[in-house]
């Protein structure tokens, strides 16, 4: 009997969690019962939390939550219901609110049986004044690639405050491609080990990441706001379709479905399709969704220049027509529009911060010419040919990634109009690229605020693509390349930390030493700090 027919009879008797297969000793697992990969909280606020757990056993039991000043749960100060439901995986989620504000707390899941589930550790958002609150940032983590060490390194922290946690939270591959089998971490292994489709394949995916220990630290020590990227879809979609999604593979609207129920019955999040929480009078965190919600399909420099007989002329063309149309969208109207009316609220209240925590680079970003002639004695021929092709592009005054904010000039123009307009001190957070940028962000020529843009927890970055050029000189030419860039590393694994205070904004870049092994020792760091009022980086 194939994976597939079991995974068919297990959908129609409920009895088993699909999740069972995705960790070591599947076969052993597959009957496996109760609190099978412990607990996660998310989206604070003032005074509620959203709890999680999940919890495999015939029909839909009754969970109890209780939330405690103590991890011994003498002083329990809420509690809860809710079942854990197969039609869900049997996963379970409720919000326990009457807490009060800026506190830690303990929480966890009784059954009807009496068994508990492990205890977490979740906090909510402060109130009033506020001196310090520090953000954990991450991206971008792929099972096969490495041990997830950016996140064990986390989870020990006692000076982190909330997570953030800007998407690519798995990979939606079949096992072989990204990585390869030789680029792969021996005994980190998918399930299912097909490219997931499915409601079922995308429940499988989220088992097997969440069977990891350091993973599941870091939910169970930390409360999370989290958002998709692309690759809890698929690969670089837009809101017909994707790079990743053939016509021989289904319904797109039916895939899409499936993949946004699956990341809201394995995480820590409501139905929301955006948001935004506030930290006291420090910070607003404005969380939108810029994947598939509006978002318009993705240029393509390949197709700009066609048979490529007139690559300049071509280049030109594209620039002053598509590239610059002002009805091309990242978020839609309806969105842009509410996070104009979010940066204008938090200003008006007397707010420090705006912070617009989301998933694709905003700072403009260029291909470096010397770069083009470095890989000109390249190897691989699609290298070169890329190569050539993206400095055709510098040349004609183009940027570098059309997938990222880059390629949505007009929509980046309002966004940071919007956030002139509302005098805002702003703050974007990034992750996708993989890689380490910092930014400061402009509208004519006026600085509108600072962009840091988090490196990968173990998907590699833009060294792989030119592994001849030395990190350090690969990562000065983007800067020198790019005016608004002040920093870049392309070359380390790890996380990004936020420290804010009301006179200032630090960031801090964490480099793991491997993730080949299982370690949390910290290579190097990096730190930017921006002023409140100035909106530039300093120095």
């Amino acid at each position: 009997m194939t994976i597939t027919m079991d995974r068919r009879l297990l959908l129609q008797t409920g009895l088993f969690g699909l999740g069972a297969l995705a960790t070591p000793g599947a076969a052993r697992l597959l009957s496996a019962q109760g609190f099978t990969h412990q607990v996660a909280s998310g989206e604070p606020t003032q005074s509620s939390v959203l709890l999680w757990t999940r919890y495999v056993s015939e029909g839909a039991p009754m969970l109890r939550a209780e939330v405690a000043e103590d991890a011994e749960f003498g002083r329990i100060v809420a509690r809860g219901e809710t079942p854990a439901r197969n039609a869900h995986d049997f996963t379970a989620k409720v919000t326990v609110d009457g807490l009060a504000p800026g506190r830690w707390y303990f929480y966890r899941f009784v059954a009807p049986d009496g068994t508990a589930s492990p205890v977490g550790r979740t906090r909510t958002l402060p109130a009033g004044p506020v001196g310090r609150f520090t953000l954990g940032v991450f991206s971008c983590s792929n099972f096969r690639f490495g041990h997830f060490n950016a996140y064990a390194h986390a989870a020990a922290r006692n000076d982190l405050d909330l997570i953030i946690h800007t998407g690519d939270y798995f990979y939606e591959y079949e096992m072989g491609r990204y990585p390869s089998e030789e680029q792969a971490l021996a005994g980190r292994d998918l399930m299912p080990s097909y490219e997931i489709l499915a409601l079922a394949d995308y429940w499988l995916r989220y088992a097997t990441y969440r069977a990891d220990p350091d993973l599941a630290a870091l939910h169970r020590n930390f409360p999370m706001i989290a958002r998709w990227d692309d690759h809890e879809i698929t690969n670089d979609p837009w809101v017909g379709g994707a790079e990743n999604h053939q016509p021989d593979e289904g319904d797109w609207e039916a895939r899409k479905r499936a993949a946004l129920q699956a990341y809201r019955d394995w995480m820590p999040v409501s139905d929301a399709p955006w948001d935004s929480y506030r930290i006291g009078d420090l910070a607003t965190i404005i969380l939108p969704e810029t994947r598939i919600t509006a978002r318009s399909e993705q240029l393509d420099y390949a197709v700009a220049v066609g048979d490529g007989s007139a690559v300049a002329e071509s280049l030109a063309a594209f620039r002053d027509d598509a590239w610059s149309d002002e009805a091309r969208t990242i978020m839609g109207a309806e969105q842009e529009a509410w996070v104009a009316g979010q940066l204008a609220a938090s200003t008006a209240s007397g707010t420090r911060w705006q912070i617009l925590a989301q998933q694709v680079i905003m700072g403009r970003t260029y291909f470096p010419l010397p770069l083009a002639e470095q890989i000109a004695s390249s190897d691989n021929e699609l290298v070169r040919q890329r190569a050539a092709l993206f400095a055709a592009a510098t040349q004609a005054g183009l940027p570098l990634n059309l997938d990222a904010w880059d390629g949505y000039p007009a929509a980046r123009a309002r966004v940071l109009n919007a956030a002139q307009d509302a005098d805002a001190n702003l703050l974007v957070l990034s992750g996708d690229s993989h890689n380490g940028w910092a930014y400061d962000l402009q509208r004519d020529g006026a600085p509108v605020g600072v962009e840091m843009a988090g490196h990968s927890v173990t998907s590699p970055g833009f060294e792989s693509f030119v592994p001849q050029v030395p990190p350090e000189a690969l990562a000065a030419s983007m800067v020198a390349a790019s005016p608004d860039m002040r920093w870049a590393d392309t070359s380390g694994r790890g996380y990004l930390t936020v420290t804010l205070t009301p006179e200032a904004a630090r960031g801090e870049w964490l480099f793991l030493d491997t993730i080949r092994e299982r370690s949390t020792a910290i290579a190097r760091t990096h730190r930017m700090q921006v002023a409140h009022g100035a909106r530039t980086f300093v120095g």
